[in-house]
């Protein structure tokens, strides 16, 4: 008999929730349209009213200050605009900093020009270099708008936690803008957009055992927002046009209720990835940890092994049936370059393999594993040895 297969790729999308799932079957039995003033009409209201509440909990801001999106890139793609209102007056955004380590979404630049966006280096752990970004904003030219600067809270390659209240208090200081892409954060860190001090979080429901295909940009107010980026009959206040994704929402609504309980047990998580890790060491001295020496996830673990390619590695744990990511899999299933390790100093070429821990791993799953790593490993040191011989 054939052993279930283990999945170990949360950072790329966690599984569907059954709390998840059971209020996605129950939005599907509702006929009405959100925006209809007849019962049916506010029976569907009322599911995404109480979505919205939960994210709002989530990051204690108002329900009111939270715009559903088709998920995290369109989120990102309404923020990182050079056109805001502050009330009713024109508010102008001249230039875009982010760091050299963002999800593709951010390093795209949304709706500014490429010439309006500047990368910021990193260190060798993958953490923004905060004197690069004071001296970025001390130079900018204010006279010809504001700056902005967008900053994921955490790297969903890495799982290096950045400094994200230090970013931004050097933002304020300048009268910037900060973004920060919050997806990989949920249910693994504290949400409060006051705490991290941002104008913005980005949000992705599918990150957190939600459905895929919804997500949600979460403002420190309702005075100052980007202009809209799809425009129609009004929905979100306007702000994002279309009639909204009833089953998607009220399937995000309830992962989001699960992933702010979620943080009561991340203390175990963290111990099974720092269990999987002494693993990693005892079976190959020589593997390289990345990130290893800053604030990390508790559920992440991204390694290279001098000698095998991550895609080789990565097809060998599916071979011995497990799921592993080779960096980010937010490129339709392309398998390049990793711009993350590149940034850090580190060896792109040879790549790394990104285990991601979630809800309902175990020690025998990080022992079954540490099992296959070795199996792999043994034949990186024969192939080796055979090679030194030739």
């Amino acid at each position: 008999m054939a052993k279930e297969r283990l999945y170990l790729d949360y950072n790329a999308t966690a599984p569907l929730l059954d709390e998840a799932r059971a209020a996605m079957l129950d939005a599907m039995e509702l006929p009405g349209n959100p925006s209809s003033v007849h019962e049916e009409g506010r029976r569907a209201r009322a599911v995404i009213g109480r979505a919205r509440e939960a994210v709002g909990r989530l990051c204690q801001v108002p329900s009111a200050q939270v715009t559903f999106s088709s998920g995290a890139t369109e989120a990102a793609n309404h923020l990182l605009t050079p056109d805001y209102r502050m009330g009713r007056a024109a508010l102008r955004i001249s230039r875009l900093f982010v760091s050299a380590v963002e999800h593709p979404a951010i390093l795209s630049g949304g709706r500014f020009s490429p010439d309006q966006v500047t990368v910021l280096p990193v260190d060798a752990e993958g953490r923004l270099d905060l004197l690069a970004l004071e001296q970025a904003f001390a130079g900018h030219d204010a006279s010809s708008g504001q700056a902005m600067l967008a900053l994921q809270l955490a790297n969903n390659e890495t799982g290096v936690i950045q400094p994200v209240r230090a970013a931004a208090d050097i933002v304020k200081t300048h009268h910037g803008l900060m973004v920060v892409d919050a997806v990989q954060g949920a249910g693994r860190l504290d949400l409060s957009l006051e705490g991290l001090g941002a104008d913005f979080l980005i949000l992705s429901a599918h990150k957190m055992g939600g459905p895929k295909g919804i997500g949600a940009l979460v403002s420190a107010g309702e005075t100052l927002m980007p202009a809209s980026l799809l425009r129609g009959g009004g929905q979100e206040k306007g702000h994002r046009g279309g009639t909204e994704n009833l089953i998607g929402i009220a399937g995000f609504g309830a992962a989001t209720e699960v992933a702010a309980a979620a943080l009561a047990g991340i203390t175990a998580t963290g111990a099974l990835r720092d269990r999987l890790e002494a693993g990693l060491r005892d079976l190959a001295p020589d593997v390289i940890i990345h990130g290893a020496g800053a604030d990390r996830l508790a559920n992440t673990s991204f390694f290279s092994l001098p000698g095998l390619k991550a895609e080789t590695a990565q097809i060998a744990f599916d071979m011995e049936g497990m799921a592993v990511s080779a960096g980010s899999a937010c490129s339709s299933g392309k398998i390049g370059l990793s711009h993350v390790l590149a940034a850090m100093g580190a060896d792109a070429d040879l790549g790394a393999i990104r285990v991601s821990l979630g809800r309902g791993h175990t020690t025998d799953d990080v022992a079954r594993f540490l099992a296959a790593f070795g199996t792999i490993n043994a034949r990186r040191i024969a192939r080796r040895a055979n090679q030194a011989a030739a």
